[in-house]
């Protein structure tokens, strides 16, 4: 299908954990670590700022937004009343910057890891994805996870979440009290690669499935890291749908949201790897209109 595909904003250094709530996107612009929100007119509100950086969002049942500190590999907390204070401290359990999240119904974060110093041109390796409960207690909710990213439940006793290097989605069984089991592939995008440097991993993938948002109907949409696009995903782990970026930018997050739940946001810019080195002002948030809703 022809789709018109609209800028609400650019000029970022690099968008990521991007979520619809309460009427208004939200997003961090993770490398100047600034989190905002922003209406569907494009008018924009920045929240908070520190300099940790920043990258995945979420909300508490009580209405608090979680974000995730990167550098110092924090959870913080902010009040409705705009107060931030520490939620949880993941630093003794991940060595590296922890990346996106997904707050769930009852209030456990899903918090994923690059895995590896990205940030010093380090080859890639298998991280963790952590479990923060509502209390601040963190677990390793799973581990050989290559660059463990995006993550959705499709209900609430299923959890997807992206392998970015490996191009890959994997989905486990939720139990009770927070624990994962039943670890099996989702979606297998073409043959996984060998280990190697992270641009020859990324370039070598049929998909890199990096931020991901689910529709009604069960499927995920995933923002393509390799490919300049973001890909609907079938239950049956197909791809049956894409956005190409219309400049052939690269495609990092995505969201499901607007006033009638069938906007999808796409957080584009240059690369990750061109924004680590200091270029700046090339992110951009790009709105279209899906079928199927949020």
């Amino acid at each position: 299908m022809t789709r018109t595909i609209d800028r609400l904003i650019s000029g970022g250094k690099y968008y990521e954990g991007l979520r619809w709530h309460d009427g208004r996107w939200y997003a961090s612009d993770a490398l100047r670590g600034i989190v905002f929100a922003i209406d569907e007119s494009g008018r924009r509100e920045d929240l908070l700022q520190t300099d940790a950086l920043c990258s995945g969002l979420g909300w508490l049942p009580d209405g608090s937004l979680l974000f995730v500190s990167m550098l110092d590999r924090t959870l913080q907390r902010r009040s409705p009343d705009g107060e931030v204070s520490l939620h949880a401290d993941l630093a003794s359990l991940s060595p590296h910057w922890i990346n996106d999240m997904l707050v769930d119904d009852v209030g456990r974060a899903w918090v994923g890891t690059i895995g590896f110093a990205i940030q010093d041109g380090a080859d890639p390796e298998p991280g963790e994805l952590f479990r923060v409960d509502p209390d601040g207690t963190v677990a390793v909710a799973a581990d050989d996870l290559w660059c463990p990213n995006g993550v959705v439940m499709p209900d609430e006793r299923t959890l997807v979440v992206a392998e970015s290097f490996m191009g890959r989605m994997t989905a486990f069984t939720v139990g009770d009290d927070g624990s994962l089991s039943d670890r099996r592939v989702f979606a297998q995008f073409g043959e996984a690669p060998e280990p190697a440097g992270a641009v020859e991993m990324l370039t070598g993938l049929d998909c890199a499935p990096d931020g991901l948002a689910l529709d009604s109907a069960g499927h995920v949409w995933a923002a393509d890291a390799a490919r300049q696009r973001c890909v609907r995903v079938s239950p049956d782990g197909e791809i049956v749908d894409e956005v190409k970026h219309p400049d052939g930018t690269n495609v990092y997050s995505c969201a499901l949201g607007g006033s009638d739940g069938r906007s999808l946001l796409l957080a584009a810019s240059q690369g990750v790897f061109e924004a680590l080195a200091g270029v700046d002002g090339t992110a951009e948030l790009l709105t279209t209109s899906v079928e199927v809703p949020a």
